[in-house]
């Protein structure tokens, strides 16, 4: 029997103006899998997310989470499936008035009705999850480094425990040594969840760490997918244009 993909995109196409940035899009993911979407800037990977989440309503196609249509969704509906999902954002993107735990529990207090002291307890938990102290559960976003603000943003994204995660662009911004940490952190909490996992990243390093599968983007549509082991091997001449950068190649000779 063929396995029903946990989220799948079947013939999505968004457009802005008369670009289509997404032009019939067919990409899946199983049920535990990560996968990782690459690909250079204004192909199309941020709004892949967002129609995946109901923030973008795409013109044609459909999006499923367990075989279901997904599009078009009522606020209630959005809401309910929101209480499936969790994200990291880019820049982590916490409350700058909220204390740390607050920005955790954010969630749990504000959809799902969690007492606060439970929720507190909770995002505490989520914080050392993700390896920082429990003592910086009061301080304010402003207090701690980049690098902590996205430990937190990754403890928010976990703490309810989720079936589906998304991360745009973890490492960005990060030096080299946080970013292998926020990796590491990454896939071990996709393992511990067993969660599917949708991520985002223009880090080669990153997409091999946290990727089961990596998807390459262009052109609104998939031009590469295969096991994270042949991102570096594979002839794909789009995969190796943007793997070793160059400014020849068929990415360039699209624009």
């Amino acid at each position: 029997m063929t396995q029903i993909p946990k989220l799948a995109w079947k013939g999505v196409t968004k457009r802005f103006g008369d670009r289509a940035v997404l032009d019939g899009l067919d990409l899946s993911v199983a049920p535990g899998r990560s996968l990782v979407i690459i690909g250079g800037s204004g192909q199309g990977k941020s709004v892949t997310i967002k129609t995946a989440l109901g923030l973008m309503r795409p013109e044609a196609g459909q999006i499923e989470l367990d075989g279901e249509n997904i599009v078009g969704l009522t606020e209630s509906q959005r809401r309910k499936l929101f209480s499936r999902i969790g994200v990291l954002f880019q820049g982590a993107a916490l409350f700058d008035s909220l204390s740390i735990w607050e920005n955790i529990a954010f969630r749990l207090l504000n959809a799902d009705g969690v007492p606060r002291k439970e929720a507190r307890e909770r995002a505490i938990e989520a914080l050392e999850q993700v390896r920082l102290d429990p003592a910086v559960a009061d301080r304010f976003p402003s207090e701690l480094s980049g690098g902590m603000q996205k430990r937190a943003g990754l403890a928010r994204a976990v703490v309810a425990q989720p079936e589906i995660l998304f991360f745009d662009e973890p490492t960005t911004g990060l030096d080299p040594i946080t970013a292998a940490a926020i990796n590491e952190l990454i896939s071990h909490q996709v393992r511990r969840l067993g969660s599917t996992a949708i991520s985002i990243t223009h880090d080669l390093a990153s997409a091999q760490t946290i990727g089961d599968e990596i998807a390459m983007l262009h052109g609104g549509k998939i031009v590469w997918r295969g096991p994270a082991a042949d991102l570096r091997t594979t002839d794909n001449p789009y995969v190796r244009q943007f793997v070793e950068g160059r400014p020849d190649g068929p990415i360039a000779h699209a624009v």
